[in-house]
This record gives structure tokens, sequence and C-alpha cells, in this order.
């Protein structure tokens, strides 16, 4: 397979693949990282899936968002049973450069300097043209996926429309050093609809972005010189950042667009080339994220022949609807948090809905990600369709203790009993695709209703049976995520699973 973009979601998607069992190869028109870091941080259901893989741990030190806001109303997280801070101040560099150290060792290569110029379907695959470091040439594959961005040359090639808003107005982005600023991290509303915002990053650099009716809503980011964006900062704010030194400059517009089909035959989209917003607290990103997580396994369970015949359209059918919202939520707060004083009354009817914890939950459930719900099936139990929370522990028969997101670092599929008289015997022929845990759960908040006897987590974390609570059977369930059992000849001497050391590969 082929994945276009060696960007966060790219590098992801690659590592979700090779995780599944499929070869791939990233192709970038870059030759080397860009460096610049759009979204400082992501929300809370793209740093939980990173740490189902084992890889939020690897980015370090960095900082939780105690206080949410959205358009920048701002509401108290701390009122909320669960967490849904997400990860504040951490460069999307530092996140691309983490996860493209992870597929050197993966040993997942990634070709720089490739930069694709056409695309034709055969049919058994499709053929890529790209012109690179030795000129043009062609590489065959099962599938591409396009992680190339707002302007996706794959969405292009593939004739993929993506209707959207048109840019009304322009946005500067610099990363500067050498100067003392004051921290204006969720935005400082100035009169006529301008903002400008100040992110300290630590060691004397700070992340100046400034919103100004007056700028081009379709600039050249080619073009743009630090002089304008110091001019236009010293216009707003009265300071001088004249004789600072710029790490990196951006012009961007607010325009947005929403890819109509996230699959067209054997090309895939995730990521900005599927829905593209304006730049607002690393939406695009964190959802950019969830998308890689969500297709990697289907799409390396179809290259290997297991997947049931409708698998890689879930990927469209339960994606697509998030786009969606992000499109209409990102929107919304863009509204609020630019719009000029004829929004105030808005803002603060606003502040006081957030202020009641329900509105709060629902608004943070929208930030965080947390509140997305797949459609997976009919039953009553509260968790069907929702994310597994990662951070659960349960006690193996062992008596070792392990976290949700440590049992589903290899992206196998989860079925999790702590009750040894729920009939599961029939999963052990799908065993090679899930892993099968016994134990107990060694926590649980009182505040939210115990998990059922018996769970099945899909690889990407959410919850698609439970026992009791689901309608469907477990069989039925199994074989529409994880497609027809292998035979009972091949699995007569299956065992049970109680620890992940007992796993085998998929």
């Amino acid at each position: 397979m082929i994945v276009v973009g060696a960007g966060p979601v790219g590098s992801m998607l690659a590592g979700e693949l090779h995780l599944g069992g499929a070869e791939v190869v990233v192709y970038d028109r870059l030759t080397a990282p860009a460096g610049e870091s759009r979204a400082l941080g992501f929300n809370r259901r793209a740093a939980e899936s990173l740490d189902q893989r084992g890889l939020l741990s690897r980015l370090g030190d960095f900082r939780w968002g105690p206080m949410g806001h959205f358009g920048g109303v701002r509401f108290d997280l701390g009122m909320l049973e669960e967490d849904h801070s997400g990860v504040l101040g951490l460069s999307q560099a530092r996140t691309e450069e983490m996860l493209g150290d992870r597929l050197a060792e993966l040993g997942v290569p990634v070709r720089r300097g490739y930069e694709v110029t056409g695309l034709r379907e055969t049919p058994d695959g499709v053929v890529v043209s790209y012109d690179g470091p030795d000129g043009p040439g062609e590489d065959a594959a099962a599938y591409v996926v396009g992680c190339d961005g707002a302007g996706s040359t794959v969405r292009s090639l593939a004739g993929i429309p993506a209707p959207g808003r048109e840019a009304t107005r322009g946005m500067y982005t610099a990363e500067i050093a050498g100067v003392a600023l004051r921290p204006r991290p969720i935005g400082e509303r100035l009169p006529g609809g301008s903002m400008v915002v100040c992110t300290p990053l630590g060691e004397g650099r700070y992340r100046i972005v400034i919103h100004d009716k007056g700028l081009p809503p379709r600039p050249d980011p080619g073009a743009l010189t630090f002089p304008q964006v110091a001019d236009a900062w010293q216009r707003l704010t009265g300071e001088s950042v004249h004789h600072a030194q710029a790490l990196w400059l951006w012009a961007s517009g607010n325009a947005s667009a929403l890819a109509a089909e996230y699959r067209r035959g054997r090309v895939l989209l995730a990521g900005d080339a599927a829905h593209e917003i304006p730049p607002l607290a690393a939406w695009g990103l964190s959802a950019g994220l969830q998308d890689a997580v969500n297709l990697g396994w289907k799409l390396a369970a179809t290259v290997n022949g297991w997947a049931p015949n409708d698998l890689l359209d879930t990927y469209h059918t339960e994606r697509h609807p998030i786009g969606e919202q992000l499109a209409r939520n990102a929107r919304a707060a863009s509204l609020l948090y630019l719009g000029d004083a004829d929004m105030d009354p808005i803002r603060s009817v606003m502040g006081e809905l957030a202020a009641c914890k329900d509105a709060a939950a629902h608004l943070a459930g929208i930030v965080s990600g947390l509140g997305i719900r797949y459609d997976l099936g009919t039953g009553d139990h509260p968790l069907l369709g929702r994310r597994m929370p990662p951070h659960q522990e349960l006690t193996l028969p062992d008596g070792t203790r392990t976290r949700i997101a440590d049992l589903l670092h290899t992206a196998h599929g989860l079925l999790i009993t702590t009750n040894p008289d729920t009939p599961t015997q029939h999963a052990h022929d799908w065993n090679d695709r899930i892993d099968i845990i016994t134990g107990t759960w060694t926590t649980w908040p009182t505040t939210h209703q115990p998990p059922s006897d018996t769970l099945l987590i899909r690889p990407d974390g959410y919850i698609a049976w439970t026992s009791p609570g689901t309608d469907d059977t477990l069989t039925d369930t199994l074989t529409r995520w994880f497609g027809t059992p292998r035979t009972t000849a091949t699995t007569a001497a299956a065992q049970p699973v109680t620890s992940g050391a007992d796993r085998t590969g998929g």
C-alpha cells in the first residue's frame, strides 16, 4: 500500500497498517520535514489513540489543559467526572518527529522528494505516477491513501469533489524568538473582529497568530515575509517584534471543505485531505489521527484477505459524519471566536450555558472527541459504540494489573470477560485477530455504570459488543468486524488468553 504524505496523519496510518501486517510505503514531496508547528497539541481522544499504541509516552513532557473552551467561551473541565483535558503546547513538529522515528524502527520506508503526479486504477490495484529524485516513475499498490493535506493531490487526481466554503479572511502565523511578549494563549479580541494570539513555547520562543479582516483571504504562503507579520502585529497591539528572529512563517485563509467520499474504489483520504477546516485548537490534526486509527486496521484486514466485504466502507460511514460535525463545529467556534462586538450577547449566553454541567459536558465532548459514538449495533448499554476508557485497569488471574490502553498496543481486537460463566468459546475461532482476556476490573468510577460481564473492543478502542446490553450475538458481531473465523481444524488447540504475552500475530 502507498500512503501519500509523511505528516502526523500519514505517519500514524502507516504505522497502523504495519501493525496490521500490511506492507506499506510512504511518499512525501518534501525532501525533509518542514519543521513547522501549525498545531500545538491535540485533543483528549487523539492522545488516547496514541496511548493505545504506546506512543504517548514517547513525546516526553507536555502539559494537559485543565480549562476547556469552545470558540473562546470557557468551561471548567473540573466539574466533569471524566478527564476531557487535551495536550497543550506540544509542537506538531515534535509529534511528527516521534511518529517518523517509529516508522524507522518498524522498517517502514519513507520516500522523500517523491511528488505524486498521477493515479490510475487497475483490476487489482492502483498505479501511482511520481516525480522523484531520479526522475519520473511509477509504483503499483493494492490501495493508495491521500494524507497530503488540504490541497490534496490524491483527492484531485481521484476526482473526489470537496465542497465547502470559500475563504473570507486571512491569518498570519509565526514562531519567533528573541523577544518578550505578554501571553495571550486563548486569544485577545480587538475592535472590528480582529484577534491576536501569543503562546509561549519556552526557551524564549513564542507562537503568534494574527486574525485580521484586513489580511488577504487567499494569501500566497510563499510570498509572506516577516516584516509583513511584524507590521500587522504592531498595528493591532502597539508592540514591535521587528527585531525578533523568525523561525518560520505561515499564511492561510479560513476556507473549509469536506470530501464527498472518503473512499472511491482503491483510493482513500484521511486528515486534511478529507476535511479541511480553518486552523482552530488543533481540531484538524486531532480528527486526522483518529481517521488513521479508524482506517488502519480495516485497510490492513482488507489486504490480508480476512475483512468482511463491507468493512472498508465503514471507514466512510463512520468518519464522514464526524467530518461533517467537525466542519459545523469549526464554523460555529470561529464565529464565536472571531466575531465582532455584535457577537457579545451570544458569547454571554454561551458562557452562562457553559457554567451548567450538562452543557459543559456536551461542549467538552465535542472539543475532546470523547463524545463520539458510532453505530456499532443495537442494545441498551451506554458504552456500546463509544470508546473504551483506556485508563481503566484489569487485574488478570495472575494478579497483574494492566490498563486497557496497554492491551491495545498490538492493534488487535480485545474480548474482555470478567465472568467465567459467559459463553465465549466460539470466539477462539478468531484468536488470530483478537486477544481474549479474562480478569476483574481493578477500579471503575462510581459515577459510571460498570462494564458488562463481557466486552468486545475493536482495534481502534471502540466497544462493538457487550454482554449483557447488546441485542446481536457475539458470533454475529465477531463476523461483522473480524470476518469469517478460521477453520475448526486450525483452532482445535486454541486456549484462552489470560495475559498479553500469549497473543498471536494478526
